[in-house]
């Protein structure tokens, strides 16, 4: 896979958060990595490529670089890393993606987990839909 473009969201604390968008999958999901990430080298790394590349493949995958990480803005306070502006940091992406609901996908200390972002299709499930890489069926709650 070729490698995405690169784009850039402002934040409401006026940082840059470097985001790719790929796939036109019918839902779109916010892949949100644990502590490292880096959208110029995440291509490069042959099995997470395969796995992203499976993602985009069922959904609308929209990557980002959490901020102080990879191609996104440092922040000048070590507060201006809480959970709160992270949330806020993909609600920026999103909306310059332009998704108006999505999957959460979070990385987080050797756990996988699923959150709601948004208005997430209330009662939509994507049970049919099975990504390979992950282990399980994603479905949309």
């Amino acid at each position: 896979m070729s490698h995405p473009a690169i784009r850039y969201a402002k934040t409401i604390d006026g940082l840059h958060i470097a985001y790719q968008v790929v796939g036109e999958g019918p839902v779109d999901l916010v892949y949100a990595p644990g502590w490292f990430s880096n959208l110029e080298a995440v291509w490069d790394v042959p099995d997470l490529a395969d796995f992203l590349g499976e993602l985009a493949s069922a959904f609308r995958l929209i990557l980002l670089d959490r901020r102080g990480f990879g191609l996104s803005d440092w922040p000048i306070t070590s507060g201006s890393l809480s959970l709160e502006l992270g949330m806020d940091d993909i609600r920026a992406v999103m909306d310059a993606a332009g998704s108006e609901r999505a999957v959460l996908f979070w990385l987080r200390r050797r756990r996988r987990s699923l959150h709601p972002v948004r208005r997430v299709l209330p009662g939509a499930r994507l049970g049919s839909r099975s990504v390979r890489g992950v282990g399980q069926v994603l479905r949309v709650v």
